[in-house]
């Protein structure tokens, strides 16, 4: 007996590592090709590794399109020694989802001093959540949870401690920056973490870290935050130009906030309770600080590209470590006591009550995965296949030649096919994201040989030139690129979809060596499939009325 407590944890590590495994081998498709917008991060830290430097096109100017970028740069090394891109950004994730897990239980077991159940169920509830399904589409999410929980974890560390040595400081601040240069929104989290800090031991108290976060910041971040000024040209990410327009976007506010609270989901019930006395509203408000001001400020840029919460998911685990303080203790406060020994069979019940109640947490994280997509047809899987994938891997037959495609597709088109790539919505194009828009004329330097994008209209069912529908940036820029392509005597080889309200357009120009054979290989395509329903997509350019 004395063994299996002195082990009892270790015992509990092992399990949740072998719960992550068998539930990766057993619920999660790992076949799929990479999600959409995956794909361009895989692009940037294939050249960065290759040593083309950070750059969507090879021989272009630096192009801050990657935003995740310590986890392009550790992909990029693996890449580097020999491991292919695909397997280098699982590898880190899954490895990056494991560490989490347990550091969760570590948290609880070793800071709060929870008992191992509520420990390991509170491990389990993160394990078999959303992580994995990030992993499997190719996304670093999980990689920047773990750097955010960290963070937080030695920030945990210097509330609790009363005294804390200076090397905790700067276990702090170094796992802030690291944070931060993952995700750019990472120091803002990382600066709400100090806030957290300050809230609960007060200034005094807290000057030491500040003034370590502060250097660490100011001298490390910010001769960072200079190098990639000059070496891209402008100060933020290339994608916040696009997503943001200098507007606030209420939409992505609310989605920010649900998605807090279905990753939280019962545990959330703890911040409420940590309200009900002096003893622990001060660290309820000082914990949620994080919570609520990261969520809200996703008010500053449009929602797209959220695959799943991706981009609040690092709150999950923040919100595993820091439930439960705010009610420990609180059994007693409301009179509970469990059955003595003498009433054996009423311990039996409230063990089979409190199992009920776990597996009805663990069931309920998992059943997040099936709320990926709007789309989503199986919680196995959140997408379905992808004609865009199959295109790629066609067009890649005839890469080298220094063909250019122009689209709006920017993850897999260009990440397979090996083009050099006109991103039309600007998240990879820095003259489109600080234009507004494609021009007629950006194209014609260029010239691109395929010009494909994501259209809400087809040959059956043509676009309404209509204000309201002008109104709409995502609607111009496919008038651009259709103009630009009937203008330019372009041929028309194929516009696929499962519906003729929402297709996929492929424009061929006709006068390069390849093109007859192009424009054949794609208007004859049998295995385009739509990324919504995994549908084999019709081509309705050949049966245009």
């Amino acid at each position: 007996m004395t063994f299996v407590k002195r082990y009892a944890d270790w015992f509990a590590a092992l399990l949740l590592l072998a719960a992550v495994l068998l539930y990766a081998a057993r619920y999660v498709d790992f076949s799929a090709p990479p999600f959409e917008d995956a794909a361009m991060l895989m692009r940037y830290a294939d050249h960065l590794a290759h040593g083309y430097g950070i750059v969507w096109n090879i021989g272009e100017h630096p192009v801050d399109g990657a935003t995740d970028f310590l986890f392009m740069a550790a992909s990029a090394a693996l890449i580097k020694i020999g491991m292919p891109v695909g397997r280098s950004v699982r590898a880190i994730g899954f490895a990056s989802h494991i560490l989490t897990v347990l550091l969760v239980y570590w948290v609880n077991r070793k800071i709060w001093k929870a008992n191992i159940v509520i420990s390991f169920v509170t491990a389990l509830y993160l394990a078999v959540g959303t992580g994995l399904s990030y992993v499997a589409a190719f996304f670093g999410t999980p990689f920047f949870a773990f750097l955010a929980a960290l963070t937080w974890t030695f920030g945990l560390l210097l509330i609790k401690k009363e005294n804390p040595p200076l090397w905790l400081s700067l276990l702090f601040a170094f796992a802030g920056l690291f944070t931060g240069l993952t995700r750019p929104e990472g120091v803002i989290l990382a600066g709400l973490m100090l806030v957290a800090i300050m809230v609960v031991k007060g200034w005094s108290e807290s000057a030491k870290t500040i003034s370590v976060f502060g250097a660490v910041f100011l001298i490390l971040g910010g001769a960072y935050f200079l190098w990639r000024w000059n070496y891209f040209g402008y100060p933020l990410p290339n994608p916040f130009y696009v997503k943001s327009g200098g507007l606030l976007h209420s939409d992505s506010f609310w989605e920010s906030f649900s998605y807090l609270f279905r990753f939280g989901g019962p545990f959330m019930l703890a911040f409420l309770l940590g309200f009900r006395s002096k003893k622990t509203i001060r660290l309820t408000i000082a914990f949620l600080i994080p919570l609520v001001v990261f969520a809200a400020a996703f008010v500053l840029i449009d929602n797209q590209t959220n695959f799943g919460g991706r981009f609040q998911y690092a709150l999950w685990p923040l919100v595993m470590i820091s439930w439960y303080p705010l009610v420990e203790g609180i059994e007693r406060e409301i009179g509970f006591s469990w059955p003595q020994p003498p009433q054996v069979w009423a311990r039996g019940v409230w063990i089979l009550a409190a199992l009920a109640i776990a597996y009805g947490f663990v069931r309920y994280s998992a059943s997040q995965n099936c709320l990926l997509t709007s789309a989503q047809l199986s919680c196995s899987v959140a997408y379905e296949a992808d004609g865009r994938y199959n295109m790629a891997q066609m067009l890649s037959d005839y890469q080298g030649k220094g063909y250019v495609i122009a689209t709006s597709e920017a993850g897999l088109l260009p990440f397979y096919s090996n083009w050099t790539a006109i991103d039309t919505w600007g998240l990879n194009d820095e003259w489109i994201a600080h234009h507004g828009e494609i021009t007629a004329q950006y194209l014609d330097q260029y010239k691109p040989d395929v010009i494909a994008f994501h259209a809400y209209f087809s040959p059956l069912v043509p676009p309404k030139l209509i204000p309201k529908n002008l109104s709409q940036q995502w609607f111009r820029m496919t008038i651009t690129l259709m103009d630009y392509a009937q203008s330019h005597g372009y041929i028309l080889a194929a516009s696929f979809g499962d519906s003729p309200y929402e297709t996929h357009y492929y424009y061929v120009r006709p006068d390069f060596p390849d093109s007859a054979k192009i424009v054949h290989d794609i208007s004859t395509m049998k295995n385009y499939y739509w990324p919504g329903s995994g549908k084999k997509s019709i081509n309705y350019a050949r049966i245009q009325p």
